[in-house]
């Protein structure tokens, strides 16, 4: 059963969407992504927010550009957390995006990572998640590690070559 959704409004949000799910797929968590949009088709989007719980979602990802209300009617509506992803579009570029997934009312709060950051969504469903599953738990201090690993190999890389040759690497 699925643990965690997934959902954007538009298939043209899917390439950084995609990242979230890939990275749930990394910890062994179970998603579905769906494609709803809360303005074109509102019946379908209170339907799946309605009945989220009952399916097993317990974290929400919604990703949302320009006027961004997707994240804030999930958490309206779905009682378990929301994470928002702002994404990159329109003429400002996200911004617009972001500021409205933050800047939510009392009582109805949105975790919001950075414009395009479908990465630290996943991550931060999986530590949601981690308060209850140990084994989650442990894959998470495991990636934890792997981050930390990957910058001690830089660093370790940058001192052996100098920055001049390690940038004409890279």
């Amino acid at each position: 059963m699925a643990k965690v959704g997934i959902v954007m409004g538009s298939d043209s949000d899917l390439a950084v969407m995609s990242k979230a799910a890939q990275t749930l797929e990394k910890f062994g968590v179970e998603y579905e992504m769906k494609i709803i949009s809360a303005h074109r088709e509102p019946e379908v989007f209170f339907e799946y927010a309605k009945t989220a719980e009952e399916r097993g979602i317990q974290v929400l990802i919604a990703g949302a550009g320009m006027a961004a209300h997707l994240p804030g009617m999930f958490a309206a509506v779905f009682p378990l957390p929301v994470i928002g992803i702002p994404l990159a579009g329109g003429a400002l570029n996200g911004t617009d995006a972001l500021y409205s997934i933050v800047q939510m009312p009392p009582g109805i709060p949105v975790a919001t990572v950075a414009i395009g950051g479908a990465v630290n969504a996943a991550v931060l469903a999986v530590r949601i998640l981690a308060v209850s599953d140990k084994e989650l738990l442990s894959r998470l201090k495991d990636y934890q590690e792997e981050l930390r690993n990957m910058v001690v190999k830089k660093d370790e890389k940058l001192t052996e070559l100098g920055y001049r040759e390690y940038l004409e690497q890279k």
